[in-house]
């Protein structure tokens, strides 16, 4: 089969691997529709990850049942699947308690599983005709509908990002009435949006530096935020200053509400640093938020901060940064990290899909063909205009 395979940083090439085969009788082999390009894909291209040389990328998936195992009962042959990029066994410790993404005893190197990922396994992933998925009665979640018609996109975002959204909004506390604000638009971010829409969120505020991801959050219902007028924080509190909410207020509280409740980092840790752009900062995102979140509030933090990172020396190298705990403490922040046990939230989103609630499937920028897959891991890492979310059609 034709597979997008990892030969180095900034190196990746379409070439024919073995087929998938059925290795327990608890797995099924997936015919592959779609599979998405990650931001975080994007890490491991870029050579800040350990990912190993001849992986197959990719933890988005999409597609039908080509064959299963004696052992799956809930799948036949033709079904139309999506699978949560954790892949889980849904007996040990955690998964019984719904912590999928942190499933005891599928990665030899520790907690949690996925697809095509540096460090969650020995896993491909599904950038490629075919996958083979363990567990995949527990892994697979069916849906209906064929291949190519017009929930694609939208299925294909339940696979990841976004249960990977909502799980943000759920850190950071977004409920009705509350006001959000988010950090980066891409692909994340912008379902965030959507994400505190399903939620009764009051206002939502994102912030990115790239006029076309800023349109597109505009367009979705957001408030947008450039980087370029200056510190997004100063930015945010000038506009609370003028919101209908500060006539409500009694004398002194207006100068302490000037910020919102829930915070969404969606950048990660390689944030730009606000003084030059063109460096890195790791905690930039880390200090905006303990600025910008008001006491008693809620801070998400979904965007990817790794404990290795090849590209960095000294503390950096080992994901240690000098983040303002301080000030997190002294306001009473709740602060929620780490991956999105999908599971939890993808029957739930596909209803949401189903009733016309939701299409998360509008983010797609780019439909490509798998030979067009690393001209487009270049482009992407080059963060071109226009280029947000990217699905490989077969």
């Amino acid at each position: 089969m034709k597979a997008v395979v990892y030969k180095g940083a900034k190196r990746m090439v379409v070439e024919e691997v073995q087929d998938p085969h059925i290795e327990q009788p608890t797995d099924a082999i997936i015919k592959v529709s779609s599979a998405a390009i990650c931001g975080s894909d994007l890490h491991m291209y870029e050579g800040r990850t350990a990912v190993e040389t001849g992986k197959i990328f990719g933890h988005e998936i999409l597609g039908t049942v080509h064959a299963h195992g004696d052992a799956v009962t809930q799948l036949s042959d033709g079904d139309r699947v999506v699978l949560p990029f954790n892949i889980a066994c849904g007996t040990c410790f955690n998964c019984v308690r719904g912590y999928t993404n942190a499933c005891l005893t599928l990665n030899p190197d520790g907690a949690g599983a996925a697809y095509g990922y540096a460090a969650m396994g020995p896993y491909q992933g599904g950038q490629a005709e075919y996958v083979r998925v363990p567990f995949a009665d527990f892994n697979a979640l069916k849906l209906p509908g064929t291949p190519g018609d017009a929930h694609e996109d939208d299925f294909l975002m339940l696979a990841d990002i976004m249960p990977t959204a909502y799980h943000a909004n759920e850190l950071a506390g977004v409920g009705l009435g509350r006001d959000v604000v988010i950090f980066g638009a891409g692909p994340v971010g912008l379902l965030s949006i959507l994400s505190a829409q399903l939620r009764g969120a009051a206002d939502i505020f994102i912030v990115d530096h790239q006029p076309s991801r800023l349109k597109k959050a505009e367009e979705l219902g957001a408030v947008p935020i450039t980087m370029a007028d200056g510190n997004p924080v100063e930015q945010l509190a000038a506009m609370r200053k003028k919101s209908p909410l500060q006539a409500s207020l009694r004398h002194g509280e207006e100068l302490r509400l000037d910020g919102v409740l829930s915070g969404i980092d969606a950048i990660g840790w390689q944030a730009h640093d606000q003084e030059n752009f063109e460096e890195e900062k790791h905690e930039q995102v880390l200090e905006w938020l303990s600025e910008i979140v008001l006491p008693t509030g809620q801070q998400g933090i979904i965007g990817v901060y790794v404990p290795d990172d090849p590209g960095e020396t000294g503390p950096a190298a080992k994901g240690n940064y000098p983040i303002p705990f301080g000030t997190m403490w002294h306001k009473g922040h709740a602060i929620g990290t780490g991956q999105c046990p999908v599971k939890h939230y993808d029957w739930a989103l596909r209803d949401c899909i189903l009733a016309d609630r939701v299409h998360p499937g509008t983010i797609v920028t780019n439909h490509i063909s798998i030979e067009e897959a690393p001209e487009y891991y270049k482009r992407f890492e080059q963060r071109e205009a226009g280029i947000t979310k990217i699905a490989i059609r077969f």
